[in-house]
């Protein structure tokens, strides 16, 4: 049913209240009149000019919902203005519809309450890597109501892209903590962790080690100090020592070291491979360092 055939109808009960006055005929004209304002609003005006402007189908899908969820909405308030008389019955059905509405539109209100407190906070930008609920991946494009990810993780080790669109509602913004790697700064700390035998020279091992991670990280851990004291003029944050270092633990059946140093958050898995590879070809042309099993 269009916007004419509902005017079509107004005018034919218009005539008949013509010919046969009644209360009841004037209040079914006004409520097929304030039927068709409802519809050219909602349905002409909002759902098929507006939301042809959307480009993402997903907010335009949901966009078209909502204007249709809120069509009737307005009808059923309209028409109960018009055929509900006695003010205390008016109010308890206004009562049942807000709460039939508020259940209706929970999730769309969540999404859409989400997107404004992404946007006017600034959770996350296009290209932030971010992990919202478990899902990992990087921000490629942030919608009314959803945000899509480049899938980061899951069979895919090393925080490389699986290749998967990942599309998460805005409401998780609120639900879940959003965990942020790239906002204010793109460093990130990593470690590797090299057993040795107790028969192994480790304090030749750690001075070893620290010279392949001063070697490999001096340009970033230089750019991570200088953002480090850029977030301390916008948080509460401490002195924070951004060298590299290796951490000896003694265990039962070896010498654990952790190497620890400053990785750029998309190089980790680079940087990584690099650094083991240096430690492995120093373990091999050393008689008197070994790794423990």
């Amino acid at each position: 049913m269009n916007v004419t055939a509902i005017f079509g109808l107004a005018l034919v009960a218009w005539v008949i209240n013509i010919a046969y006055a009644s209360v009841s005929i004037n209040k079914i004209i006004y409520s097929f009149v304030a039927i068709s304002v409802a519809y050219f609003l909602f349905k002409i005006v909002l759902e098929e000019v507006i939301s042809k402007r959307i480009r993402e189908s997903k907010a335009r899908y949901t966009f078209k919902k909502t204007t249709s969820i809120l069509f009737i909405i307005l009808s059923t308030f309209l028409i109960l203005n018009i055929w509900v008389i006695d003010p205390a019955a008016l109010l308890v059905s206004y009562g049942i519809l807000t709460a039939g509405i508020a259940f209706a539109l929970q999730d769309v209100l969540k999404n859409f309450t989400g997107g404004l407190i992404i946007f006017f906070n600034k959770l996350y930008h296009i290209d932030d890597r971010i992990q919202v609920n478990l899902i990992y991946g990087d921000v490629i494009d942030i919608g009314l109501f959803y945000t899509s990810l480049l899938e980061i993780g899951e069979w895919v080790n090393g925080d490389q892209a699986t290749g998967r669109i990942v599309t998460i509602p805005n409401a998780y913004a609120i639900t879940f903590p959003v965990h942020n790697y790239t906002k204010d700064h793109h460093f990130i700390w990593d470690e590797i962790s090299l057993p040795l035998t107790y028969k192994s020279n480790w304090k030749k091992a750690v001075k070893n080690i620290q010279k392949i991670i001063n070697d490999e990280t001096s340009d970033i851990t230089k750019i991570a100090e200088e953002e480090i004291t850029k977030l301390q003029e916008k948080y509460f944050l401490s002195k924070r020592d951004m060298q590299p270092m290796v951490f000896v633990v003694p265990m039962e059946k070896c010498v654990m070291l952790r190497v620890r140093y400053i990785s750029d958050v998309r190089e980790r898995r680079l940087l990584n491979n690099k650094i083991t590879k240096l430690i492995l070809n120093m373990v091999m042309d050393s008689k008197d360092i070994r790794v423990a099993t």
